[in-house]
């Protein structure tokens, strides 16, 4: 079977050594898959920078949008409203959940390839003091934006508002200190910039705020309080674990450290993403994203001219052994293109000359 270099932001290539460990099969309720469970959660408070008295990891089956309607679903009372800020399709969704759950809240969206405002998100909470919490994305996949969370964090101390912070395509990838952020619940998944092969999500939480979350799910499956009470004893799932992801994720965490934890990865990534988008505008392709919102995980590329066939580009690449993005904006012809996972420079130059052949051009 072929092997593809995904440019994705997640799935995306893994190691042999990730592979590998999805080889053996374990039992659920063994002592040793629960160490591994219990070594995972300890491991990610450690990358977020907390202490396992104030904070706890919670993970939960499914994909990213799982991990994200457990909180949603779990941190909300009756008399909660949230103020959900969004500048692409994955905040969007956000807005689309609490909607089929019934939470209130005020939707602030700016344009795709735009920062929230500050001053603007000031207004919103003076005029409407039932706003308790805070919602937005770190990393916008949908664009590759990369969203100013310092500032909405300031915003929420200052304002005594919970802070949820959907960092799906960050965490790992890219320091972020939760506590002296102030983060209340910090989602994302193993499938992004720690490495690891789609299965689970993980939530890093304030322990006094998930004990708040007791009684509010509206579902059975996505209430984080009842998966964290039970997790906690000793490492058990309430339900069926995805074994194989979940073991493949413990090794992808040892080689995140072994390859010098996040700031030595996400230099890698930096260079990855710089090198592709110097190359990408000498052959001739635009960011949609200003250099100066541009995360280094995903960069979206506007189509070169009004003849550019994506269906055409994304086979060749394809066929050329790697694998790209659609857009999914609205306003521009757009196509992604990830640089996290397996990748390296020497990734990076292979696919722009394979990308300056197939549109005949040597820059």
């Amino acid at each position: 079977m072929k092997q593809y270099k995904l440019l994705t932001p997640g799935p995306l290539t893994t190691t042999e050594a990730v592979k590998r460990e999805m080889l053996f099969d374990r039992c659920t309720w063994d002592d040793d898959y629960k160490q591994i469970t219990q070594k995972i959660r300890s491991d990610l408070l450690k990358l977020a920078h907390a202490e396992n008295d104030d904070y706890t990891v919670v993970l939960m089956q499914g994909s990213g949008t799982f991990t994200v309607e457990s909180v949603m679903t779990s941190a909300f009372s009756k008399e909660d409203k949230a103020l959900i800020i969004t500048n692409g399709a994955y905040g969007e969704r956000m807005v689309k959940i609490v909607n089929y759950i019934g939470i209130k809240h005020t939707h602030y969206a700016v344009a795709y390839n735009e920062y929230p405002k500050e001053a603007e998100i000031r207004n919103l909470l003076s005029l409407d003091n039932e706003i308790t919490h805070i919602v937005m994305v770190h990393c916008e996949t949908t664009t590759g934006i990369l969203n100013p969370i310092e500032m909405i964090a300031n915003v929420a101390k200052e304002t005594n508002k919970t802070l949820i912070i959907d960092a799906m395509s960050s965490f790992g990838g890219m320091e972020i200190d939760i506590p002296a952020l102030g983060i209340d619940f910090l989602i994302s998944s193993a499938n992004k910039c720690i490495q690891g092969v789609p299965g689970f999500g993980f939530v890093i939480a304030k322990r006094e705020k998930i004990i708040s979350c007791k009684g509010n799910a509206r579902s059975l499956s996505l209430d984080l309080y009842d998966q964290w009470v039970v997790m906690d004893k000793d490492g058990k799932w309430r339900y069926t674990s995805p074994t194989h992801v979940v073991a493949a994720f413990g090794k992808s965490l040892d080689e995140l450290d072994t390859e010098g934890g996040i700031p030595a990865r996400e230099q890698r990534y930096r260079n990855n993403n710089q090198l592709l988008r110097k190359r990408m505008k000498a052959i001739g392709f635009d960011t949609y994203i200003s250099e100066d919102k541009q995360s280094p995980i995903i960069t979206s590329f506007i189509y070169p001219n009004d003849q550019f066939s994506f269906q055409a580009f994304y086979d060749y690449m394809k066929e050329h052994g790697f694998v790209i993005y659609p857009g999914k904006l609205t306003d521009e012809d757009t196509f992604r293109m990830g640089n996290i996972g397996e990748i390296y420079e020497e990734d990076i130059n292979r696919l722009c000359d394979i990308i300056e052949n197939y549109l005949g051009v040597k820059a």
